[in-house]
């Protein structure tokens, strides 16, 4: 096997993050993102990726297994970069042969059979002891819990099995990031942050809609309230979503809006309830309402400012409380005439918490559960995306959780299965497709860790965006070879990876469409 040199996979990748760097300044030139969506876009993925590889030389350092890993990410990554610049340099503002330098590396860590040598090299994860327990703790859960319900909930479209949720509850998941003083379990830092990415991962290997992702319901609003919510609105409902009391789902996408939060059309409209209580009627549909049905209350952001040209600044947050309705559809009353109604929106993949459109008519809320009382008027959407940025980095998270259980299934699928009298996993097409995946899933496996720290110092905000775009996309590749190297039985439902495989189409879709990350936020960031 060739020996790894990380001093050569360092060089590489500086030489990558000149050209990463010129390329921000003639995108600059050019007139920035808006200017040049095709360019702004190809190269805030070329700048994730090369990001992610950064990521994995301090991995390397622990052993030879790991710098295989870092130095095999490494030249993968520069190959990607290499093929975005091809007939593109004069756009990117760099010389025909800008790349050249890396060309020895790249070909001695992409030969086929140095990715070959991977296939079995899925490398530790080189965690803390305690974040060792929590990968432990949930990993069970996901095992013994989780995986008997999997395939059949995606199968019939059915709802997350109760036990599942109250399971969870009491393993504490729904209070990782809900701070001690209000009954959860985050003391804030870097802990809270990578505890959340280790517990998502393993919760997610088992199942995409009913575990990696539930443990995200209660997320964006814990962090909305923590960020700006008053003391009787924190004291109110952070120990009711740490304990899974009120399970919460989110309604901020509209029929016409999307990532375009800023032109919402949802309003909330002073008006007094039938007691002379001070509150808001809200009014308008919500479509992509994950969990709507099973939830408790929404976290719902609507319009409060009439003045359409306020855009997101006149967007307020509100806690919305109702009734728990039917998985395939619901009609809710309020006594003084308020109707919510929810119809299922059905999906090929991410099944069991179901997606909703609700269509909102005169539903009454109290003042109180105006997020940050009057002072929250208008900041609606600070609130909303203090959620969402680290709802990134658990989409990440999620998405680990999906390519691992795939490589896990290619490889076991692999070692049985026997074509032209010999197990598929003998191949060196086989060895080489499973080499790459192990090196993709272990750099965006780091690469979320060193995101979580940095979010736990409360910096990371671009990274969060770059670590979901690179991953989320990664777990198509990865779910795909993997069930191609299952043949026609990948194909069947009968094997696993294919729910996989359509789970992972989603990731790059929610939070935050991938396009729009990378335009809106990544490639902004960097021109910046």
């Amino acid at each position: 096997m060739t020996s790894p040199d990380l001093a050569a996979a360092t060089a590489a990748i500086e030489t990558a993050e000149s050209v990463i760097a010129t390329a921000v300044a003639r995108l600059t030139e050019l007139g920035g993102p808006d200017a040049q969506q095709v360019f702004a876009y190809e190269l805030a993925h070329g700048a994730a990726g090369i990001a992610t590889a950064r990521s994995m030389l301090g991995y390397g350092e622990h052993g030879d297994t790991e710098a295989a890993l870092a130095c095999g990410f490494a030249a993968d990554a520069i190959h990607d970069l290499a093929t975005k610049l091809l007939g593109r340099h004069e756009l990117w503002g760099v010389d025909p042969d800008a790349l050249a330098p890396t060309d020895g590396f790249v070909t001695t860590y992409r030969d086929p059979e140095f990715m070959a040598s991977l296939a079995r090299t899925p490398g530790p994860r080189h965690l803390p002891q305690e974040m060792d327990m929590v990968q432990d703790a949930f990993g069970a859960f996901a095992r013994d819990v989780i995986a008997p319900h999997a395939e059949h909930v995606h199968r019939t479209n059915g709802d997350v099995p109760e036990e599942i949720i109250s399971g969870m509850a009491e393993l504490g998941a729904f209070g990782l990031s809900v701070p001690a003083e209000y009954g959860g379990y985050s003391e804030g830092g870097e802990e809270e942050y990578l505890g959340m990415v280790v517990a998502t991962e393993a919760l997610s290997t088992a199942s995409l809609g009913i575990g990696g992702s539930l443990i995200t319901r209660p997320e964006i609003l814990t962090r909305a309230l923590v960020k700006g919510g008053t003391e009787d609105q924190k004291n109110e409902w952070l120990p009711k979503l740490a304990t899974a009391e009120v399970m919460p789902a989110v309604a901020v996408t509209e029929p016409d809006y999307g990532s375009d939060v800023a032109g919402l059309k949802v309003t909330a409209t002073p008006q007094d309830g039938p007691d002379g209580e001070a509150g808001y009627v809200i009014n308008g549909v919500k479509t992509w309402c994950t969990f709507g049905a099973r939830a408790d209350a929404l976290a719902l952001l609507a319009r409060t400012d009439p003045d359409k040209s306020a855009g997101h600044r006149g967007l307020s947050l509100f806690i919305v409380p109702k009734e728990r309705g039917d998985g395939h559809g619901f009609v809710i009353k309020q006594d003084a005439g308020g109707k919510m109604e929810g119809r299922p929106i059905d999906t090929i993949g991410y099944r069991g918490m179901h997606s909703y459109e609700i269509a909102l008519d005169d539903w009454w809320v109290p003042e109180d559960n105006l997020v940050g009382g009057r002072q929250g008027l208008g900041q609606g959407f600070y609130l909303q995306m203090a959620g969402f940025e680290n709802g990134r980095l658990q989409t990440a998270a999620r998405a680990l959780g999906v390519m691992q259980a795939a490589y896990d299934a290619a490889v076991e699928y692999a070692d049985n299965r026997k074509v032209f009298g010999q197990n598929i996993v003998e191949y060196q097409l086989t060895q080489a497709k499973l080499g790459r995946m192990a090196m993709i899933i272990q750099a965006s496996r780091q690469f979320s860790y060193e995101v979580a720290r940095l979010m736990g110092q409360g910096k990371g905000q671009m990274e969060a965006s770059m670590v979901k775009a690179y991953v989320c996309k990664a777990a198509e590749w990865v779910t795909r070879e993997a069930m191609q190297i299952h043949g026609g039985f990948g194909y069947a439902e009968e094997y696993a990876v294919s729910r996989l495989f359509v789970d992972a189409r989603v990731l790059s879709i929610f939070e935050g469409a991938d396009e729009t990350l990378c335009l809106k936020v990544i490639a902004r960031r960097l021109v910046a």
